[in-house]
């Protein structure tokens, strides 16, 4: 249940304690707010993408978008009321590739993929739910006994980007954010965001695109509970439903109510920057045989001539340095 602000409600004349009452609603048990700062996320190109990439001489980030959070609520063994957040975060990444000068660049979309987790606390496990609520697509029965677990809610916005770069396979970066799938497939909901199809082996051979971001999330676990208010009086609405546009009315009429748009004709002066910063172009290095391992990684495993074998798939864990030998 949600209570809604009313202009009503906030007039002398309605503010009388009339009655205390129970309600049943969500009580934010712990939250935490958090800033990451994500360096060299693997990101995995469409069909058309992984093609100009190819020949590509320079790329240019423009810009990123959430597309889903995957999340998952465990409790912590021997550390009552607390639980593990654990998160995946999707995000739909649009890059250009520059070849010829003076060419229009082509168009990169890709998947970058970021794992991460908390620990919050949500109070003691308690008793088991039943609901009669009616559940669409079901039976109209009760819904099924479910434990008590709290709820954990993520509120973020759409990341900044940092940086972006392309890389030989025996250039790469040490993979810490490689992202496994189960039979390399996104999950159902996420295709759609992808319709020229995508392919994400870890262990895809050719260049390789990696990006940073910046991510603002917060993160909350609530728990259903009652708790008792103060009722003053019932949110009745004081405006009344004026419609536009509707037949009988004279349009000039209506078209008198609207204001002067002054803000299309003098736009305000610029504020702070506010805005996410496009990335450089960024140079592809050559690819040099024999290349130093040193702070280097294939992503999958390298023979002493710096080819590339795809026969091993990284975990989605951090794995160590698998640079040129």
């Amino acid at each position: 249940m949600e209570l809604v602000a009313s202009s009503a409600v906030q007039s002398e004349a309605v503010r009388t304690f009339k009655e205390a009452t129970c309600i049943h609603t969500r009580k934010i048990y712990d939250s935490c707010k958090d800033k990451d700062c994500i360096e060299d996320l693997r990101l995995y190109l469409d069909i058309p993408s992984q093609n100009y990439i190819a020949g590509a001489v320079g790329v240019r980030a423009k810009s990123a978008e959430l597309i889903y959070i995957d999340i998952d609520v465990e409790p912590i063994a021997y550390i009552n009321g607390h639980y593990t957040v654990d998160l995946r975060y999707y995000y739909r990444i649009f890059a250009e590739a520059y070849t010829v000068p003076g060419r229009t660049p082509d168009t990169l979309v890709g998947l970058a993929v970021f794992d991460k987790r908390v620990t919050l606390c949500g109070g003691p496990l308690g008793s088991k739910t039943f609901s009669s609520q009616y559940a669409y697509g079901r039976p109209d029965t009760q819904n099924p006994m479910a434990i008590n677990m709290p709820q954990a809610v993520v509120e973020a916005i759409d990341p900044m980007i940092l940086s972006i770069k392309v890389l030989e396979p025996c250039d790469c970066p040490q993979v810490r954010y490689a992202f496994d799938s189960e039979g390399g497939m996104l999950p159902p909901q996420l295709l759609a965001y992808f319709p020229a199809g995508i392919n994400i082996n870890v262990c895809e051979p050719g260049r390789r695109v990696f990006v940073s971001i910046g991510q603002f999330s917060i993160i909350r676990l609530e728990r259903d509970t009652q708790i008792m208010v103060p009722v003053y009086d019932y949110c009745l609405p004081d405006k009344d439903c004026t419609g536009i546009g509707g037949a009988g009315e004279d349009p000039c009429e209506l078209f008198g109510l609207i204001d002067f748009p002054v803000s299309s004709f003098f736009p305000p002066t610029c504020g702070p920057l506010d805005v996410t910063p496009i990335a450089p172009i960024a140079s592809i290095p050559s690819m040099v045989a024999g290349a130093s391992s040193s702070g280097s990684s294939c992503g999958c495993v390298t023979t002493t001539t710096c080819e590339t074998t795809c026969d091993v798939p990284l975990p989605v864990k951090p794995v160590s340095s698998c640079g040129c030998k």
